[in-house]
C-alpha cells in the first residue's frame, strides 16, 4: 500500500507557473506507476499526465501537451508535475495517483479505474 500526498498548488497568474509535487510513503516507488490528475468544478475527474515507474514514457492530455512536464525522482519517492503557460482553464483540483505494476516498464496508463491509490488532491488556481 501507499500513501500519496501532494503539494505545490497554489493561486497564479494566467502565463504563470506552478510545480506540483506528489510524495509517496513505502520502499516500493519505483513498482508504480504514475498519474496526474484533475477536477474542475462541475466537471468529471479527467486525466492530465502519465509517467512509467521507470519514469522513461511519458503521456499527457492534449490539453496540456506541450505546457506541462511530468517527472519523477525514485530515489525521492516523488512525482513532479511542471506546469507552464498556465490558463484559466487550468483552474482544478489536482490529484496524485499510484498504479501497482510489475510488468511494462514502459506501460503508462491513462484511465482512471486504473489507479489504485489517490492523494487528497491540491488545488491550482489562474486568474485571469
Amino acid at each position: 500500500q501507499v500513501q500519496l500526498v501532494e503539494s505545490g498548488g497554489g493561486l497564479v497568474q494566467a502565463g504563470g507557473s506552478l510545480k506540483l509535487s506528489c510524495a509517496a510513503s513505502g520502499r516500493t516507488f519505483s513498482s508504480y506507476a504514475m498519474g496526474w490528475f484533475r477536477q474542475a468544478p462541475g466537471k468529471e475527474r479527467e486525466f492530465v499526465s502519465g509517467i512509467s515507474r521507470s519514469g522513461g514514457n511519458t503521456y499527457y492530455a492534449a490539453s496540456v501537451k506541450g505546457r506541462f512536464t511530468i517527472s519523477r525522482d525514485n530515489a525521492k519517492n516523488t512525482v513532479y508535475l511542471q506546469m507552464n503557460s498556465l490558463k484559466p482553464e487550468d483552474t482544478a483540483v489536482y490529484y496524485c495517483a499510484a498504479k501497482k505494476w510489475v510488468g511494462l516498464l514502459t506501460y503508462v496508463p491513462t484511465a482512471e479505474n486504473e489507479y489504485n491509490y489517490w492523494g487528497q488532491g491540491t488545488q491550482v488556481t489562474v486568474s485571469s
